[in-house]
């Protein structure tokens, strides 16, 4: 078993544990919301935008937002049904052939 797959299994037994999935349209709301928050903080990152609340944005940010993203992005799968690390595996090999 993956890491990956793990931390599907790992989601699921919370999510589970804590009323359910959503309905599926709520779940793609959610990774919408946190792929814009995610999007937000690059932008200050990056120096796109200028800093907000007067705080640095650090690696911290980042990484909090790549894991929130990651989380609802997992939840949308697991709600398929849809493995991961096949999904990602499958991606990478029609890149590979794209490349050759």
């Amino acid at each position: 078993m993956s890491d990956l797959n793990h931390l599907q299994e790992k989601i699921d037994h919370f999510i589970k544990n804590h009323g359910g999935y959503w309905e599926l349209p709520w779940l793609v709301i959610a990774l919408m919301e946190e792929l814009g928050e995610l999007s937000k903080i690059l932008q200050f990152y990056a120096g796109i935008r200028s800093k907000m609340n007067e705080n640095d944005v650090h690696k911290e940010d980042l990484e909090e937002e790549i894991g929130d993203v990651a989380f609802a992005l997992i939840c949308l799968a697991n709600y398929l049904k849809i493995d991961l690390s096949q999904a990602i595996l499958k991606t990478l090999e029609k890149y590979q052939k794209r490349e050759s």
